[in-house]
């Protein structure tokens, strides 16, 4: 008995199977999935319920198209304003939330009654000058925080100091050339100098702020993800070899000039925000700023409004400098702080012209401000300055269909006011006999 069970001990140490360790069995995909397949019909339930409810909410108001119960953009954008405004905002509140944002866009930040819109932090540099405190106050009426940076080389405290004890209001005395760390949503970049007296007073300051304050803004906005306008000007089109001048022109610019710090400062700024916008990803916004008049203007700056104004009222000769035959177009403050702020919330790059197509020769101009202030007024023929423009006229074509933007205020209509403010600011609350003429547009 015993040999057979040594027997079967052989048989078993020689058979095929090889005697050894237990080997691992490997893992599979297939047999976890087969079992999913095979066993859990709930898992495909819940996770069919969660496609379905994707679907509904961000595909569903894109397949429904366009409600026709609300104006389109254009209609809205040009419209929002003025007549049938009131007929938008029913509308808009009853419209699918894709849609109110987009027309709220195009409504330069003008939000409808009984829409919510979220509170933004804005910068303003050169927030204390001319445009910039017009800029500031429309933010600050729309709801915004706003943090105005200025050096006061131009700007001036009293443009700002009604907003004084705002909550949403911070004042910065800072130098944009300067390094600056914020946190915003929004900057609009204004600062420089724009007037040839204060320009050309320092040249190399000028041209520091136009490219080094510019490349320390553009690099604020590229780290804090923040969208940034560029105001630029119509200075970067030069002495004009076309008429009127679009955007897609390039200019005719003297590089080495007495204005070139400003010429040519402007166009490379215009050159960083493009390379900024294109390698880095910022936001960028570009507005081409034609001749801008208004309440708060520098009463001495060497501008052609602000010159006449202020002679006329001190019953000194209106300087005109050349034969006067050259062209500007001017535009009242608040038609361009409207357009800065529709192409800051639109979705368009630019660049864009910004100004009033209207255009005056520099003798139609004194005449209006004559008929304005006083008609005895005078006028003083001066060599013209060098590197003068000829011709001035924005083609504003572009801004009309993108921003649905175009100036309301007629010159006739604007100066008056300019020139109440200038009369305070001269004579102080003293108002001369002659009062200002009421002219029609």
């Amino acid at each position: 008995m015993s040999s057979s069970l040594s027997h079967r001990r052989v048989e078993v140490a020689m058979g095929d199977e090889k005697y050894g360790p237990k080997v691992g069995r490997q893992w599979s995909v297939s047999k976890p999935v087969e079992y999913v397949l095979r066993e859990q019909r709930l898992v495909f339930v819940l996770v069919g319920m969660a496609m379905t409810s994707l679907f509904f909410v961000f595909l569903q108001p894109v397949s429904r198209g366009p409600d026709r119960s609300v104006p389109d953009s254009t209609s809205v954008g040009v419209g929002g304003y003025g007549g049938g405004a009131f007929g938008t905002e029913k509308a808009l509140e009853k419209a699918p939330y894709w849609q109110q944002q987009s027309a709220i866009v195009n409504l330069g930040g003008k939000i409808p009654l009984g829409l919510q819109r979220k509170a933004l932090r804005i910068v303003v540099t050169g927030g204390a000058g001319f445009v910039g405190s017009h800029l500031v106050d429309r933010l600050i009426e729309r709801g915004d925080s706003v943090i105005v940076v200025d050096n006061f080389f131009t700007g001036r405290k009293e443009n700002v100091m009604h907003h004084f004890g705002n909550p949403r209001f911070e004042l910065i005395r800072h130098d944009v050339v300067e390094p600056l760390l914020l946190e915003v949503d929004q900057i609009y970049h204004l600062a420089c100098p724009a007037s040839p007296v204060h320009y050309k007073f320092n040249p190399i300051k000028t041209i520091k702020t136009n490219v080094v304050g510019t490349l320390n803004m553009l690099g604020l906005a590229k780290r804090i993800g923040a969208r940034f306008l560029l105001t630029s000007t119509s200075e970067v089109y030069g002495d004009p070899l076309e008429h009127p001048q679009k955007e897609t022109y390039w200019g005719n610019v003297n590089p080495i000039g007495v204005r070139s710090c400003y010429d040519e400062g402007k166009r490379t700024a215009e050159t960083l925000a493009m390379d900024y916008h294109r390698g880095a990803g910022v936001q960028v916004r570009i507005a081409r700023i034609f001749n801008t008049y208004g309440p708060r203007m520098c009463i001495d700056d060497g501008r052609v409004v602000s010159n006449f104004v202020a002679q006329a009222l001190r019953k000194e000769p209106m300087t005109v400098y050349g034969d006067g035959k050259q062209t500007r177009s001017f535009q009242y403050v608040s038609d361009l702080v409207e357009g800065l702020m529709r192409l800051m919330e639109g979705e368009h790059v630019g660049p864009f012209n910004l100004g009033n197509p209207g255009e005056f020769t520099m003798l139609e101009l004194a005449e209006v401000v004559k008929q304005v202030i006083d008609p005895s007024a005078t006028i003083e023929y001066k060599e013209n300055t060098s590197d003068d423009p000829h011709k001035r006229k924005p083609d504003i074509s572009k801004a009309k269909e993108l921003l649905g933007w175009e100036p309301k205020v007629a010159l006739r209509k604007g100066l008056p006011l300019m020139v109440e403010d200038f009369r305070k600011r001269i004579f102080g609350d003293h108002k001369e006999k002659g009062t200002v003429n009421s002219v029609n547009m």
